[in-house]
């Protein structure tokens, strides 16, 4: 029998997308609106039904496209406040700061424009039905109910918020940065090391849309420990996001 791969079922169905133009952006903008407004209730409903915040205008956007439908099903950025800028904020340094392990890692003494953020990580709920999880913007367990979709794809469902990770990194990786902070739960954090990917904790849990606590991967421990499976997924969408960029036809890879 022919061994299970993560990495081609989830390219079977699902593409990770450069968002290099102000459609695709808003595409985000809308899903993040749809889980983080409209569903959860984490941020206040607005008109133009698009979630947005200042970091938008400093951050590279991922969006997740389902193949056979042409559905968006999530997105995450990679927040990069410009060097030239240093008083521009990553989104932990204005919310979460306090929360800090300075003792562990010490983000001050990190290079300006050197390092980012991933955050704003979303899954529309017709990629993540499941039964006894509410108040989650994405899928952790191995279950999932509805009819829209086939039992091979809904098996990938648990690997969306690990595919659109692996998309932010692939775009910290190609920004030469020295490393990545992360706010998130306690248990994501978990099932990532579980496939290699070494999340060191900096920051105390606090709550903050639940329990999370801030982490930090840095550059040289990233891609030692990643399992052949998740190391597969990882060049498939690594390979796939630097053919997007770099087919684009100019240098700057944020369009107006």
């Amino acid at each position: 029998m022919t061994e299970y791969s993560v990495a081609q079922n989830f390219d079977q169905y699902f593409k990770i997308k450069f968002a290099n133009t102000k459609a695709l952006r808003q595409e985000a903008f809308k899903i993040r609106y749809g889980v983080y407004s409209a569903e959860l209730g984490w941020e206040p409903p607005n008109e133009s039904k698009m979630e947005t915040d200042e970091c938008d205008e400093y951050s590279y956007h991922c969006i997740l496209e389902h193949r056979s439908s042409g559905m968006y099903a999530g997105c995450i950025r990679l927040v990069i406040p410009p060097s030239n800028e240093p008083e521009l904020k990553l989104p932990f340094e204005t919310h979460c700061l306090d929360s800090a392990r300075k003792e562990v890692v010490d983000t001050s003494t990190l290079p300006r424009g050197g390092f980012g953020e991933i955050s704003r990580l979303a899954v529309l709920s017709d990629f993540r039905r499941r039964p006894n999880e509410k108040n989650r913007p994405y899928i952790l367990d191995e279950s999932t109910t509805g009819n829209v979709f086939s039992v091979e794809e809904q098996r990938n469902f648990p690997n969306i918020a690990m595919g659109l990770y692996l998309g932010g990194l692939a775009l910290a990786e190609m920004c030469n940065h020295v490393g990545i902070i992360v706010m998130m739960e306690p248990r994501l954090n978990k099932r990532l090391k579980r496939f290699g990917l070494p999340f060191k904790q900096i920051g105390d849990e606090m709550d903050y849309h639940g329990r999370r606590a801030m982490f930090f991967l840095d550059r040289k421990d990233f891609e030692k420990e990643l399992t052949p499976q998740l190391m597969e997924l990882y060049q498939i969408i690594q390979n796939d996001l630097k053919e997007q960029i770099f087919l684009l036809p100019h240098t700057n890879l944020l369009e107006s």
